[in-house]
């Protein structure tokens, strides 16, 4: 049995947990400090939890982030992060406070991410290091999981394949081994900048897809657009594996990891109704973006779009829209507030 700590009660953290328990592990959530009032609430609902709509079971144990000290004062395993991307700092300062003299377990990132940092890309399993380091912790192992799983799914134990990514791929074999149940499937994988690159601009790409329905012909109806789009879709799933490939490799990843679970995996579900294939039909439709958020998704994280605002700059200077026709057209809308239009002679 190992004892695990999961840092965010959201969705993906909590239905974490589930695989955790069924492996008869110490499993125990602890909040961050933007979550005080949601578990006060949550104990007061019988861990009824609303994003998953599951009462979570009475094994895992859930704290405020006031017990961060107490819990991770005792032989702890394993880390696992389910805080959104802003939380990274927030986070890193937490860590690195409790962990200054101290050896730090390793950690498991749930959350994926990429930006630019020093007119550089950089991966969230990067940025948390780098900050770490920063703060003067050493001896860093951080692994990070890839593919398609929604967090209602795993809440509701339905099977579920991913990927743990580590660079010591023993790393990730044991962690695999430790999370693998008869539902939660893991396998594991060397190449983490693969994994996590995949993970991130499969966002970008699940909205080009989802724009399919919008853009599969012109000067037809909708009844036609209805039942005829799938031919248009399968051909941006196509080619948004091929430029993830290009872009991939560019990152130093691994192209073949594009195939697996991180990339057309984790796309097929992502473009199968997710809020970026949901703005992808906005704006497949000939709204612009600003237009869509503003009317359709005012109160929704649209991960592809603030992906596409942080890295077009960079992306723009690295590549042309002969090598990422697809890519830099889905960037540059959203980015110029422009209607999208698609260089079809231009695909591979």
């Amino acid at each position: 049995m190992s004892k695990i700590i999961i840092i965010g009660a959201g969705a993906m953290g909590t239905a974490f947990s589930l695989p955790c328990i069924d492996n008869n592990h110490d499993t125990n959530i602890i909040g961050t400090h933007l979550e005080n009032e949601f578990i006060e609430n949550l104990k007061k609902n019988k861990n009824l939890h609303p994003g998953l709509n599951i009462q979570i079971p009475e094994q895992v144990k859930i704290f405020k982030v006031e017990e961060f000290d107490q819990l991770l004062n005792s032989n702890v395993d394993l880390i696992v992060l389910g805080i959104s991307s802003k939380g990274i700092e927030w986070v890193s300062d937490q860590l690195s406070r409790f962990y200054k003299d101290k050896k730090i377990p390793n950690l498991l990132m749930l959350t994926k991410g990429l930006s630019i940092y020093k007119n550089n890309y950089e991966l969230l399993v990067d940025k948390l290091e780098r900050l770490l380091v920063d703060k003067g912790i050493s001896n860093i192992n951080i692994s990070a999981v890839g593919g398609p799983c929604l967090a209602t799914g795993l809440a509701n134990r339905v099977h579920s394949s991913v990927v743990i990514a580590n660079k010591d791929i023993q790393t990730a074999k044991k962690i695999s081994e430790i999370l693998n149940t008869n539902y939660y499937h893991t396998s594991y994988s060397d190449d983490l900048n693969g994994v996590e690159v995949s993970a991130a601009i499969k966002n970008i790409f699940s909205m080009a897809v989802g724009a399919a329905k919008g853009l599969c012909g012109k000067d037809i109806s909708n009844e036609v657009r209805e039942k005829n789009y799938l031919n248009t879709a399968s051909a941006l799933i196509k080619q948004s594996i091929f430029e993830m490939e290009i872009f991939v490799e560019h990152l130093k990843g691994k192209k073949e990891t594009v195939k697996g679970l991180a990339g057309l995996g984790d796309l097929y579900v992502s473009s199968g109704g997710g809020r970026n294939a949901k703005m992808g039909a906005y704006i497949g439709e000939g709204l612009r973006f600003s237009e869509a958020k503003k009317t359709k998704m005012k109160n929704v994280t649209v991960e592809g779009a603030d992906l596409a605002k942080e890295i077009a700059k960079k992306v723009n200077e690295d590549f042309d829209e002969k090598k990422l026709p697809l890519m830099l057209s889905m960037i540059n809308a959203i980015v110029e507030d422009k209607k999208l239009e698609l260089n079809w002679e231009s695909f591979r």
